[in-house]
């Protein structure tokens, strides 16, 4: 439509279009800001309220709306793309110089193949003397120079920060350090970067290159801030800054690490950092540690660390096209194996180990911060990103120092009750027991002037971390007490409130409300609501309804190779405010082989998905436990507890007998959960291999075909151990319940575990109400009667839920009782028929 302008006013011409004056344009571009699509009333009043617009017809402002919401959509797509174009641009000149710097060193071996296979021929047509010696002596002088002797004046000092910098880009981008592709690690524009660990160096180390969408200035300055990110970082205490005449500076460190495990020393580390900018304006930051042999300042050992050495490791920053930046990072560490136990060395020898926990790490938070900038700056539950992350560094920070207990904190040695299984530490300081003494809801005053942690680790078995921890998390009533958990609840101040959230999933009286996650969901922070808690009925003070933990989880993928897994929980309040006190407890698992673990991170947490019965039975299995059968692992547990002076005793037995118990129950999860465990002979039988499960599978078939007149099983005239292996392996979902007056699972093949998303351990926690909506519910208990006058009844498509809360749609369902050789009701059976996940 044509338009002229006429005093000011839009006229159309001819129907085709509309020619806006600029006054109309910035009314309706103030609306549109205020609300972008207006309803059919709401454009009428804009109208009525703009006498500018009273001569548009309120079709032509819907079009214009229209246009405009159109023109954004593809101002948002053009940036998007021109995004994704410069990240592609990075990532092919990253990937471009890491082709140059493998094809170096393929020319780098070439040559010293050559040369090697030369003097071997040479030696073998030789008597044995020293001119062989010599050469290779030779080869290996020129490959390590020696160092000139340095000084800890700031000459000698800018002297051993130049030569880490060279030492550092050889690593970086050279061929100093042969690297090899860290297993699992895909790389690409989506991945976390180019991760490779070394082969066959000194020590350990590990390199990744990507990009991140910050400038390089504000990498550097997140990066140097080890404790924020790196959490086995202690401290970093800065005590010498030099700057130098390059616009650079040299900083004097001491590190501390803790421990990561109960049966490890600490270490520390005495370092020189430097940062500087390149000639083609990227910024580095390099650290190595100072040793005896550099004459370099010193710094003395410190009690209860062992001291480390730092190769020359750092950060290699460039500036990117279009904003961000391409960073490469090295970390080559000597942990000192010799100094921990035969049994832990592999954690300390090994590079993917180092990787994850580091290497990683760091490009992981970078990452993470970028992702936040670009994003809203206020997540689920009003919690800024920044808080979340605090809250997750104080639970893992509150865990590390309760499992090290270092003295110059407050922590001391408790007796023990002659077995040395588990450690008992008692903390008095006030920084310790600052902000610990709060009210009750109910008015009683907490007094707590101690915190007492129970501590002690064990080696597992041919159980995969990630699945142990994944049970752990899902079915806390497999191993925790409420009393205990009532208990721990008298540090903080629990009343009645109601935490926003959705409900994610309910495992046996607990629901995980998710508050946050990192952007690979490799980290979650979640709050457990445990329903029905009570410690004492006859104590007012020790008794709560309702009871609130803040949760640290990590470590669950089983593909993640060198991966620590980790479940840390505290107590808090109901108003859970950012700076609530905090006991943190908790599980850490450890892998000490670095091979990867040949599971699918889409196992099912069962304890007989491995299983096949019978003589061709233990084919599915023997694969995972052929290569699992070598895992080990570490368990770490350590549980604090708020406690009155006059009650350590009293406590410590309690916290004692508690820390073993936890200690027995793992050991019967883990013993479940362990592949060998379940395609052993020789071992303790699966529930599913019992004569009593052959005796259920051949009730479940008899009363289907008494019932409804056709076979449940191609093969329900074979053997009971025939018609369990087809029970076991149909391809709909199978379960039975209880006949009480709230019915539990009792009994489920491989489909309604998988459905059900949980064991035949846990599936007895699982009540039969909780896995139908309303609709669901409604219909089940209109047609109970029926099945139990009728002996069956055909129920409808429609949604259930798993025990992780997801919705799960199925084509119909089928519900029978179960008679017995007394034709008595035993339980009632479902079939889920053609169920999917939603």
């Amino acid at each position: 439509m044509a338009m002229s302008c006429k005093d000011g006013k839009g006229v159309m011409d001819n129907g085709k279009y509309v020619r806006y004056t600029p006054e109309q344009v910035e009314a309706l571009e103030r609306l549109y800001h205020e609300c972008p699509k207006p309803s059919s009333i709401r454009r009428q009043q804009l109208i009525r309220e703009c006498p500018i617009l009273s001569n548009i017809e309120p079709k032509q402002i819907k079009v214009w709306f229209q246009n405009r919401r159109c023109r954004e959509k593809q101002r948002k797509e053009a940036s998007r793309l021109q995004a994704v174009n410069r990240k592609l641009t990075a990532m092919n000149k990253l990937l471009m110089e890491e082709n140059d710097r493998l094809q170096k060193q393929v020319s780098h071996l070439v040559y010293e193949n050559g040369y090697f296979r030369q003097h071997t021929q040479t030696t073998t047509l030789a008597t044995k003397d020293t001119s062989c010696e010599s050469v290779v002596t030779s080869g290996q002088h020129h490959l390590t120079p020696q160092h000139p002797p340095r000084d800890a004046s700031p000459a000698g000092l800018l002297s051993i920060a130049e030569e880490t910098l060279a030492e550092f880009l050889s690593k970086a981008t050279g061929t100093a350090v042969e690297w090899v592709q860290m297993p699992g690690m895909k790389p690409g524009p989506d991945s976390i970067g180019i991760v490779a660990i070394s082969h066959g160096c000194a020590g350990v180390a590990a390199r990744a290159c990507g990009l991140v969408g910050l400038e390089p200035t504000r990498v550097a300055e997140i990066l140097k801030d080890l404790p924020s990110w790196l959490r086995d970082c202690r401290t970093v205490d800065v005590l010498n800054v030099l700057p130098t005449a390059n616009g650079g500076t040299i900083e004097l460190l001491y590190m501390q690490f803790y421990a990561p495990t109960t049966l490890a020393p600490a270490c520390d580390f005495w370092m020189l950092r430097y940062t500087s900018v390149l000639e083609d304006g990227s910024l580095v930051v390099c650290v190595r540690s100072l040793k005896n042999t550099q004459n370099g300042p010193s710094m003395p050992p410190v009690q209860h660390f062992v001291r480390a050495e730092m190769l020359p490791s750092g950060y290699l920053i460039r500036p990117c096209e279009g904003g961000g930046s391409i960073i490469h990072i090295v970390d080559h560490m000597d942990l000192e194996p010799c100094g921990v136990p035969e049994v832990l060395r592999p954690l300390y020898e090994s590079s993917a180990v180092l990787a994850q926990k580091m290497t990683m790490a760091a490009l992981r938070q970078l990452r993470q911060i970028a992702h936040e900038v670009s994003q809203s700056s206020v997540t689920g539950w009003g919690r800024r990103p920044a808080a979340l992350r605090a809250l997750s560094r104080r639970l893992s920070r509150g865990f590390n120092e309760a499992l090290n207990g270092f003295t110059d904190e407050g922590w001391s040695l408790m007796g023990n009750d002659g077995m040395d299984d588990v450690t008992i530490l008692i903390n008095s300081s006030p920084d310790k027991l600052m902000g610990l003494n709060l009210s009750f809801g109910n008015g009683f005053p907490a007094v707590s002037n101690a915190v007492l942690c129970a501590k002690a680790s064990m080696l597992l078995q041919n159980v995969p971390p990630a699945i142990l921890l994944r049970f752990l998390r899902e079915h806390r009533s497999e191993w925790a007490d409420n009393n205990i958990d009532a208990y721990s609840a008298a540090a903080v101040k629990v009343g009645p409130c109601s935490l926003a959230g959705s409900r994610v999933g309910s495992f046996g009286g607990q629901v995980i409300l998710p508050l946050a996650h990192t952007i690979e969901h490799e980290e979650f922070l979640e709050v457990i609501k445990l329903e029905g808690i009570g410690h004492s009925p006859d104590d007012p003070m020790m008794q709560t309804r309702e009871m609130f933990l803040l949760q640290l989880c990590s470590g669950m993928d089983e593909t993640a190779v060198g991966s620590c897994a980790e479940l840390i929980f505290a107590p808090i309040d109901a108003s859970f405010a950012d700076d609530a006190p905090l006991l943190p407890s908790g599980f850490r698992i450890i892998p000490l082989d670095s091979g990867k673990e040949a599971s699918s991170p889409n196992r099912t947490l069962d304890l007989a998905s491995a299983l096949e019965i019978g003589p061709t039975g233990n084919r599915a299995s023997s694969e995972y436990s052929a290569n699992a059968g070598c895992l080990r692992s570490v368990m770490t547990i350590a549980f604090e507890f708020a406690c009155e002076s006059h009650m350590q005793g009293h406590v410590a037995s309690m916290a004692r007998q508690y820390v073993r118990s936890i200690i027995s129950s793992v050991q019967r999860v883990a013993l479940a959960l362990s592949p060998s465990h379940l395609s052993s002979h020789a071992g303790l039988r699966s529930p599913v291999g019992t004569p009593e499960a052959q005796t259920l599978a051949r009730w479940i078939c008899n009363s289907y075909r008494g019932y409804l007149g056709v076979e449940l099983l191609k093969s329900c005239n074979e053997g009971s151990e025939s018609n369990l292996k087809s029970l076991w392996h149909h391809s709909d979902a199978i379960m039975c319940c209880s006949l009480k007056a709230v019915p539990v699972f009792t009994f489920a093949n491989q489909a309604g575990l998988d459905m059900l998303e949980t064991t035949l351990v846990a599936l007895q926690d699982i009540a039969l109400e909780k896995i139908f909506d309303d609709h669901g519910r409604k219909t089940l208990f209109s047609e109970f009667p029926q099945i139990m006058q009728q002996g069956f009844a055909c129920l409808q498509g429609g949604i259930c839920l798993s025990s992780m809360g997801r919705p799960v749609s199925y084509e119909r369902a089928v519900a029978w009782k179960v008679l017995n050789e007394e034709e008595t009701a035993n339980c009632i059976c479902f079939l889920f028929v053609n169920w999917s996940f939603v």
